[in-house]
C-alpha cells in the first residue's frame, strides 16, 4: 500500500500541475497541420483528464525521428512486442523495484488481498479516438476470456488460487477483479508481459468479428481465406499479443505510444507512427511519444541486422545483436557506426534447456523420458564447458535451470546437481532405464527398437541453437542415444509444441530473478506459449476437468504454488517458494545447460532516455513501457 500512494499521489500531483493550465500541453509538430486542418482534436481533448506524467531517465525530450530497427520474418514478433507494446494496468518500475501506475491511475488492494479495484482514466483513448473504458476490459472478460471457444487455455496471470478471475464493472472508469481468495502477487504478475490481456481488446473494433454481437458474420468469414468460422475470423483479427496475428492486423486500434501501419510480414518494413491519442506526457507537458515512427526493416538473418548496424542504420537495439560472438565486430565498428553499448540484465534461469516432453502421446517415449534416470543420464553426458567454450566465447556457467546467485531463492544445489561433464556416470544412470543395444551402439527403447527424440531447432534470441543441437547430438551419441536434429522456424515451433505434437526441443526459461515468483514455468507445468513440457499436466492444474492428472509429486507442487500466490506477506511467500523450488529440483523437470552473463544493446549516439542497465527477464517485456520516452538530441535520427 506505500508504494502505491507514493506513486499514484506523485503522478496525480504532476498531472494536476501540467493541467493547470491547458497551454501546458504539447503535441508533436507532425501533428499541428491535422489539428488545422480538423482532422484531430487538440491535444488538450486527445489526452485523459489525468494523463500519466512519466518519470523520464535524463528529462523531459524533443519531438521528432524514426527509430530504426530490423526484424526477422516468421516468428519475430516480441521485436514489436518489446518495443512496442506492454502498456498494461500496471507497469515496473525502470530498475524493476516496485509496481507503477499505467493504464490504471490508481489501485485498491482487499485486506486479503483478494479484491483488486482499479481506478482508469478518464476519458483515455484507443488510437482511432474511441473511448477506453471499462467496456472494453469487460468485452476481453465476458466474450474473450471466459469464451472457451476463443480461449480453451486461460493465462496463468488471471487464475488465483480458486480458480479463474471474476471481473465487475462498478462504473465506467472503475473496475473490480476478484480472485475469491488471496492472490498475493497479481499485482507483480500484471506488471509482466501477458498481464496485457484486459487493456488489448476494443470493443468497438472486435465485437464486428463475434458472433454475440454480429448475427450476419458469414460474409465477413468468407472473406477471410483463412477462417472456416467466425471463431477463426475472431482470432485473426484479435490474435494475442505474443503472436504473429496481433501485428498482421494494423486495422485493430491499440492504447500503445506507436500503431502500425501495415501488416508485420506484408512488406519489406513494418512501419509504426505515432499514437495522436496516446495517454502519457512528460513533465512539462508533451505529449508521449517524442519519436514520430518505428521502423522494422525485414531481413533474412542475423549478419544482415549486423551490418546495418555497422553502417548506421540501427538506432537502438539489443534483440538479435546482443550475443558475445558480436561484442569483438560491434566494438570494432562503433565510430562507423555512431553508437554505444548499454547494458542489459538479461538473465533468466536458463538459456538453453532441454524440454522434453512428460506428456508424450507415445507410451514408450512417455516411459523413458519421465523416467528421471533417464534425464540425469542425459545431463551427465553434456559437455557444458565446451558449449560454453565454442558458441559463447567462455562467457557463461554451466547451469540447470534455476534461480541466480545473488538472488533470494538461489540455491546452489539448483544450480550445480548433476551438472558435471562425466561420460561414466551417465553411462551408468542411462543403463538403468536403456541397458540394451543394437549393433551400432544405440540404445533399444522397452519396445526392442531404437530409441530416438527428435529435437525441434528454430535459430532464435541470437543464441546459437542450431550449433548447439549439434553438439549435444554428438554428446547424445557418446553415450547410445539418437538424437535428431529438425530445424524450423519459431512459429512452427511453437505451434507443434503447443499441440503436445513434439519429443523435444531447446528454449529458454524466465525464472532467474525475482520472475521466479510470477513466471516459474519452468518450475511448475504451465500453459504458454513459449515453454511446453508438460502441458497435458499443466492444463489440469489450471481446471482438474481439463487435461491430464499428473502423479502425486506433481499435485503437490501445484498446491505449494497455489499458497504463494495466497501468501500475504513477502516473508510467506519467500518461504513457500523456496518449498517449490526444492520440489521442482527434486523432480528434475528440465535439462539446463548454461546461464549466461549480461548482455547488451546498441544505441546510436544521439538517442537519450536509454533504460541503461535495461531490465529484462522472462515475461519483463521491456524496453515498451519506457520506449516512449527515448528521443533523438536535434529531433533526428541522424547525428
Amino acid at each position: 500500500m506505500k508504494n502505491r500512494w507514493k506513486w499514484t499521489t506523485l503522478a496525480s500531483a504532476l498531472a494536476m500541475a501540467v493541467a493547470s493550465h491547458a497551454a501546458a500541453y504539447e503535441q508533436a509538430p507532425v501533428l499541428d497541420e491535422k489539428v488545422s486542418a480538423g482532422e484531430l482534436p487538440p491535444v488538450d481533448e486527445r489526452l485523459p483528464a489525468e494523463p500519466l506524467v512519466m518519470d523520464t531517465i535524463e528529462g523531459p525530450g524533443e519531438y521528432g525521428g524514426t527509430l530504426r530497427r530490423a526484424i526477422l520474418g516468421g516468428g519475430d514478433q516480441h521485436n514489436m512486442v518489446r518495443t512496442i507494446g506492454s502498456d498494461n494496468m500496471v507497469r515496473w518500475s525502470p530498475d524493476w523495484s516496485e509496481v507503477r501506475p499505467n493504464i490504471a491511475k490508481s489501485w485498491d488492494v482487499s485486506d486479503d488481498a483478494s479484491k483488486f479495484t482499479f481506478h482508469l482514466r478518464d476519458g483515455m483513448k484507443w488510437s482511432d479516438g474511441a473511448p477506453f473504458t471499462a467496456d472494453d476490459i469487460m468485452f476481453w472478460y465476458e466474450d474473450v476470456f471466459t469464451n472457451t471457444d476463443l480461449t480453451p487455455n486461460k493465462d496463468s496471470t488471471f487464475i488465483g488460487p480458486a480458480g479463474p478471475v471474476t471481473v465487475r464493472k462498478i462504473d465506467d472508469v472503475t473496475v473490480e477483479f476478484d480472485f475469491g481468495a488471496p492472490n498475493g502477487l497479481f499485482l507483480q504478475a500484471l506488471a509482466y508481459g501477458f498481464g496485457y490481456h484486459p487493456t488489448a481488446y476494443p470493443k468497438h473494433y472486435l465485437s464486428q468479428f463475434h458472433a454475440k454481437y454480429n448475427d450476419d458474420l458469414q460474409a465477413l468469414v468468407d472473406a477471410e481465406p483463412a477462417a472456416a468460422d467466425w471463431k477463426q475470423l475472431f482470432n485473426l483479427k484479435a490474435g494475442p499479443m505474443d503472436t504473429p496475428l496481433f501485428w498482421q492486423n494494423p486495422d485493430r486500434p491499440t492504447l500503445h505510444a506507436w500503431h502500425l501501419t501495415n501488416a508485420y510480414g506484408a512488406t519489406d518494413r513494418v512501419v509504426a507512427e505515432r499514437n495522436p491519442y496516446y495517454y502519457k506526457v512528460d513533465s512539462e507537458g508533451q505529449q508521449l511519444p517524442y519519436m514520430d515512427r518505428i521502423t522494422y526493416d525485414q531481413v533474412e538473418d542475423v549478419e544482415t541486422i549486423l551490418l546495418k548496424a555497422f553502417n548506421g542504420e540501427i538506432d537502438y537495439m539489443l534483440r538479435h545483436l546482443g550475443r558475445p560472438s558480436n561484442k569483438a565486430s560491434l566494438t570494432d565498428n562503433m565510430e562507423r557506426g555512431k553508437y554505444g553499448f548499454f547494458d542489459v540484465g538479461d538473465l533468466p534461469a536458463n538459456i538453453m534447456i532441454l524440454m522434453m516432453n512428460l506428456n508424450h502421446t507415445d507410451p514408450v517415449k512417455r516411459e523413458v523420458i519421465n523416467n528421471k534416470d533417464f534425464r540425469i543420464g542425459v545431463s551427465h553426458a553434456m559437455n557444458r564447458q565446451e558449449v560454453i567454450d565454442l558458441l559463447y566465447f567462455g562467457a557463461g556457467e554451466a547451469a540447470q535451470t534455476a534461480p541466480r546467485e545473488g538472488t533470494e531463492l538461489y540455491k546452489e544445489e539448483y544450480v550445480k546437481q548433476y551438472t558435471e561433464y562425466d561420460v561414466e556416470k551417465a553411462n551408468e544412470y542411462l543403463d538403468k532405464v536403456l541397458p540394451e543395444k543394437d549393433a551400432e551402439g544405440f540404445r533399444l527403447g522397452p519396445d526392442g527398437e531404437r530409441f530416438s527424440l527428435i529435437f525441434l531447432v528454430a535459430d532464435v534470441f541470437g543464441l546459437q541453437y542450431p550449433d548447439a543441437m549439434e553438439l549435444i547430438a554428438g554428446y547424445a551419441r557418446d553415450v547410445g542415444l539418437d538424437f535428431q536434429i529438425r530445424a524450423t522456424d519459431r512459429s512452427r515451433l511453437i505451434e507443434l509444441h503447443t499441440s503436445n505434437d513434439f519429443d523435444a526441443y531447446l528454449w529458454n526459461c524466465s525464472g532467474g530473478q525475482a520472475d521466479a515468483y510470477t513466471s516459474p514455468i519452468c518450475y511448475v507445468p504451465t500453459i504458454s506459449n513459449s515453454v511446453s513440457w508438460a502441458r497435458e499436466w499443466a492444463a489440469w492444474g489450471v481446471d482438474p476437468t481439463t487435461g491430464e492428472e499428473p502423479p502425486q509429486a506433481v499435485k503437490d507442487i501445484f498446491e505449494t504454488y497455489r499458497q504463494v500466490r495466497a501468501a500475504a506477506t513477502p516473508e510467506e511467500q519467500k518461504a513457500l517458494m523456496q518449498q517449490v523450488l526444492d520440489m521442482a529440483a527434486d523432480q528434475f523437470f528440465t535439462i539446463g545447460m548454461v546461464q549466461n552473463d549480461p548482455v547488451f544493446g546498441i544505441a546510436r549516439n544521439n538517442v537519450r532516455n536509454v533504460p541503461d542497465p535495461l531490465p529484462i527477464a522472462g515475461q519483463l517485456w521491456f524496453p515498451a513501457p519506457y520506449t516512449a520516452q527515448m528521443y533523438f538530441e536535434g529531433g533526428t535520427n541522424l547525428p
